[in-house]
């Protein structure tokens, strides 16, 4: 029977495609069902074409600051909205494309529609209902279509969207989302960013960049909340002296919309509410599973506030069905997605001591100016789990490379366990700070010790010195500040 498969996947983000291959390469016969384009959110509206965005952000930044460099550009430098947005649209076209050339590299069969789990083991695929946010890509050579299909293994991997907030929903005109921030037909004069996550400190940082008067508003006490609160506060000042207004312990509890602009009512602490009117409004508050019309019910497949329930693996209470990824719960990362995929796969294929995931090492970015990034626990979270720590901090401002770079304003922090010398957390703010998180990483997953680290050869001059002196602080070792 053609329509029978030893495992399908429904949805092809990170999390879906990389199961796809790896469950390919296992030699397992596998399909992958899509209904909008290959690649998923990840690709098409998030990790990638909003780094293009950033880039060019970042590149504006430094032709606006020349002389800094020693420098000169005649004239001013002028920003093409249109350009930008179709360099980021062009590069999530590309990563699509590649993905279609991976299946096809790996001898995957696509499906093209929606997925509906009807009993174990069997789903229909129907006709696209979803309108796609772009133009839809060229569907693969020899893609299937509508129809049932069979496999001993079906994996969800649907992923996520927006979050929205009642009374204050996104309509794509004056209250974005993620999808319409990408892609604005003219920059905004004043943007009100609501929610000081990644997504949303990621695009107030653009905005601001490129000369758009920024409001963040966050209900917790701190932007960027899950971070440290050190790294966090250091990181907020920057954003301040870009001149970003951050208002924390606030909600907006009301939108007013006239022909070409909003006005929100934001309850602060204490009660009081201010107005902050602006041209349009970005909806930051998180994101959620999509679990809806999969045929969860039917099946009896447990769901937990929006995601499904799943065992370390990627099992969900009923046999022969898993998910991974956005669906399955936090942290809703890309890179947990596609760590999981392999995980469950490998499970499912029967390969000896495959490691469950250890969402303790996962690592998160935050790719503003100045970017962020971290792994483990924070200073509070490991005081509150019982640890006696040192803590160790090393500033941007006391490295060669830094200052080279005209990036002096960042640091390194580290937490150790004090009794054993394990690496408990690092958190990081500064720049290319994303690339150097994963050294912590690696020395996590290695189960490194203080000692070792300090026995570590960092080449002369970078950015990474930081790192080796931030660990030789918390032992009163530092040697350069």
């Amino acid at each position: 029977m053609t329509n029978n498969y030893d495992v399908i996947i429904i949805g092809s983000g990170p999390g879906g495609y990389i199961a796809a291959i790896r469950s390919a390469q296992l030699g397992l016969k596998t399909a992958i069902v899509e209904r909008e384009h290959l690649a998923g959110i990840c690709s098409n509206w998030g990790c990638i074409p909003t780094k293009a965005l950033l880039r060019s952000a970042e590149i504006f930044h430094y032709a606006e600051h020349a002389k800094n460099y020693g420098l000169k550009i005649e004239g001013s430098v002028t920003a093409d909205l249109k350009a930008i947005v179709a360099r980021s649209r062009g590069i999530a076209e590309r990563m699509n494309g590649g993905v279609g050339f991976l299946m096809k590299k790996n001898k995957v069969d696509v499906i093209w529609g929606e997925a509906k789990l009807t009993k174990p083991g069997e789903i229909i695929v129907s006709k696209t209902t979803k309108k796609p946010m772009e133009p839809q890509a060229p569907l693969p050579k020899n893609a299937l279509g509508e129809g049932t299909y069979t496999a001993k293994h079906i994996i969800i991997a649907t992923g996520a969207r927006p979050r929205a907030l009642p009374g204050i929903e996104p309509d794509g005109k004056l209250i974005w989302t993620y999808f319409e921030a990408m892609k604005p037909e003219e920059m905004p004069k004043s943007l009100l960013v609501m929610g000081s996550g990644a997504i949303g400190i990621e695009f107030a940082s653009f905005y601001r960049t490129m000369g758009v008067d920024v409001t963040v508003v966050e209900v917790m006490s701190q932007v960027m909340p899950v971070e440290d609160t050190e790294i966090s506060n250091f990181a907020r000042k920057q954003f301040e002296k870009q001149g970003m207004k951050i208002i924390l312990d606030a909600k907006v509890t009301k939108v007013e919309k006239s022909a070409n602009s909003i006005t929100a009512h934001v309850e602060k602490k204490d009660g009081k509410v201010e107005k902050i009117t602006a041209d349009r409004m970005v909806s930051a508050v998180g994101v959620q599973g999509n679990i809806e019309n999969i045929g969860l019910e039917a099946l009896g497949i447990k769901t937990d506030r929006g995601c499904i329930v799943i065992d370390p693996y990627g099992k969900t209470n009923v046999p022969g069905v898993y998910a991974i990824g956005d669906v399955a719960g936090p942290p809703m990362l890309a890179h947990k997605a596609e760590h999981e995929a392999v995980i469950c796969v490998e499970k499912i294929a029967g390969l000896p001591n495959v490691h469950p995931m250890d969402k303790a090492k996962i690592p998160g970015c935050t790719y503003c100016n100045p970017q962020v990034a971290s792994v483990g626990l924070t200073e509070a979270k490991a005081k509150a789990e019982g640890y006696d720590i040192r803590v160790g901090r090393f500033p941007f401002v006391a490295n060669g490379k830094a200052i080279a770079l005209g990036e002096d304003q960042g640091m390194v922090k580290t937490v150790f366990d004090k009794k054993t010398g394990q690496l408990l957390g690092a958190h990081l703010v500064g720049a290319e700070v994303t690339e150097l998180i994963q050294g912590f990483v690696v020395a996590m997953n290695l189960e490194t010790t203080e000692e070792e680290l300090m026995h570590t050869i960092f080449p002369h001059p970078t950015l990474s010195e930081t790192m080796k002196e931030s660990v030789l602080d918390a032992y009163g070792r530092v040697l350069n500040a």
